[in-house]
C-alpha cells in the first residue's frame, strides 16, 4: 500500500505506529480544485486551522498565494507566527477570547478579528487601538448534522443573535477605531447538501441590510465551511464544492440586489475539505480477539488519538496493508486505551495476526489537533509524504513529554 508513492510498511518502519501519514500532494490538489471554483467569482478562501495544523503546515499553506488562514486560539496563531505566516493574511475566531487574543488583534498579529459577541465586542473597543471586525451571526440556520459539529441554529454558542445586532452596532458607531469589514456565520460541519449554505448566504445579506440601515457597510461576507467529506464506504456523497461555490455566488448578488446593496465579497472556510483526504493513520495490532459475537482487533492507537468515533460516531476505511488471500471478516478495531474505544468496525482478512499493520483512511481532520494523553499515552508522530518522499513534521511524544508539567518535589 502506497501514500503518494511511498510504502506505508516503510513509514512504519522509520516512524514507528501509530503514524499519520500526511499526503501534501493531496493537499496541494484540493487547495487548486477550491481555487478552480472560488476564483470565477472572487470568493476568497481561508484554511480553517483548527482542522489541523502544525509549523511545517503552515510553512507549506504560506506558499500558495492568495490562501488565508483561520486561527482560534493563540497556540494556532504562534503556530502559524513561527511558520512565517503573513498577518496580513490570518483572521482570529473563537466562541470565547480572552484578553490575550483580543490584544493580539489590536497589536496587528491578524488582519482582521471575527467578534463572537457582544460582551467580546466591549472588551475589544476598551483597549483603544484600532481592529478591523467582523461580526459572527447566528444566521438561525440549522444544518442535518451531528449536533456536536452544528455552529448554527438556535440551540448553539456561536454567534450574536439577532435580537443584539443594534447593540453591536452601537458599540461600532461609538467605537470608530474598531473598523467594521463584514458579516460572517457558519452552520456546521460535514454537510453534504448545499441547502444550507445558500439559506445562510441569504441570511448574512439580510443582515447586512439591517447594518447598512445602522450605517455600517457590510465589504465581506463569510459563509463559513463545513463542507462534506466521507471517510466511510456508506457515507454520502462528498459534496460538490463547485456546485455550492457557484450557488453561493448567486445568491448573495442576487440578494444583494434585491437589498439595494453593494454585493459584498465572499470568503469560505475549508478546514476539512482540504485536510482529510491527506490523513491515513497507520496502526500495528497488538491483539486479535474472537469473542462468542464479534472479532475485535486492538490496535496501538485509540481514542487518545482519534477522539472523533468516541466523541460523535465518526467511522472510517480501515484496510490491511499487507495483501491476504483470507476471506474477509467483520471485526471491530479498537483501541488500547481503557475505554470501549471501538474506531471502526470493517472487512479485514480472516487470518490478520498481531503486528500487523492497518491503515485508517481519511484521518486528517481532527484526529491530532484532537489527540490528547488519556491513560497518559504519547501521542503519535506525523510524517509529511509528497511525490514519493518523506519527512518528519512533528515527532513522536516521549513519556517525558506526557510528564514534564508534573510537579515533582
Amino acid at each position: 500500500m502506497l501514500v503518494s508513492g511511498v510504502d506505508v510498511a516503510e513509514l512504519a518502519q522509520t516512524y514507528g505506529t501509530p503514524l499519520l501519514a500526511f499526503n501534501v500532494d493531496s493537499v496541494d490538489a484540493s487547495i487548486a480544485g477550491l481555487h478552480v471554483a472560488c476564483d470565477r467569482y472572487g470568493v476568497e478562501i481561508a484554511y480553517a486551522a483548527k482542522a489541523f495544523f502544525c509549523v511545517e503546515f503552515g510553512r507549506h499553506l504560506a506558499a500558495h498565494p492568495g490562501l488565508g488562514l483561520d486561527v482560534c486560539s493563540l497556540g494556532e496563531l504562534a503556530a502559524a507566527e513561527r511558520a512565517g505566516f503573513p498577518a496580513a493574511r490570518i483572521t482570529l475566531h473563537g466562541a470565547g477570547k480572552g484578553d490575550a487574543e483580543l490584544r493580539a488583534a489590536v497589536e496587528g498579529r491578524v488582519a482582521r478579528i471575527v467578534v463572537d459577541a457582544v460582551d467580546e465586542l466591549e472588551r475589544l473597543a476598551s483597549f483603544g487601538p484600532p481592529a478591523n471586525v467582523m461580526l459572527r451571526l447566528n444566521t438561525g440556520i440549522e444544518a442535518h448534522t451531528h449536533a456536536f459539529v452544528r455552529t448554527g441554529g438556535s440551540d448553539t454558542k456561536f454567534g450574536v443573535a439577532q435580537h443584539d445586532e443594534a447593540a453591536a452596532a452601537r458599540i461600532l458607531l461609538d467605537n470608530p477605531q474598531l473598523r467594521f469589514v463584514g458579516l460572517h456565520a457558519h452552520v456546521g460541519s460535514q454537510i453534504f447538501d448545499s441547502t444550507p449554505f445558500v439559506a445562510n448566504s441569504h441570511a448574512l445579506v439580510e443582515a447586512a441590510a439591517r447594518f447598512a440601515a445602522h450605517g455600517l457597510r457590510t465589504e465581506r461576507v463569510i459563509v463559513g465551511g463545513g463542507f462534506g467529506v466521507p471517510s466511510h464506504p456508506d457515507d454520502d456523497e462528498p459534496l460538490d464544492s463547485g456546485a455550492v461555490i457557484a450557488d453561493v455566488a448567486r445568491c448573495v448578488r442576487d440578494c444583494a440586489g434585491d437589498l439595494g446593496l453593494a454585493t459584498p465579497r465572499i470568503g469560505i472556510e475549508p478546514g476539512r475539505a482540504i485536510v482529510a483526504a491527506a490523513g491515513t493513520t497507520v496502526y500495528r495490532v497488538l491483539a486479535v480477539k474472537r469473542q462468542s459475537h464479534r472479532t475485535f482487533v486492538v490496535v496501538d492507537g485509540g481514542m487518545y488519538e482519534n477522539p472523533r468515533p468516541a466523541l460523535y460516531g465518526a467511522r472510517y476505511r480501515v484496510v490491511a496493508v499487507e495483501p491476504s488471500k483470507a476471506a474477509p471478516v467483520s471485526m471491530t478495531v479498537c483501541g488500547r486505551t481503557c475505554e470501549n474505544d471501538e474506531l471502526s468496525t470493517v472487512e479485514l482478512p480472516g487470518d490478520l495476526q498481531p503486528g500487523a499493520l492497518l491503515a485508517m483512511q481519511t484521518t486528517g481532520a481532527y484526529t491530532f489537533s484532537m489527540a490528547g494523553n488519556y491513560n497518559r499515552l504519547p501521542r503519535p508522530a506525523i510524517a509529511a509524504v509528497q511525490a514519493g518522499a518523506h519527512r518528519l513534521w512533528v515527532r513522536r511524544e516521549t513519556l517525558d513529554d506526557v510528564l514534564r508539567n508534573d510537579v515533582s518535589g
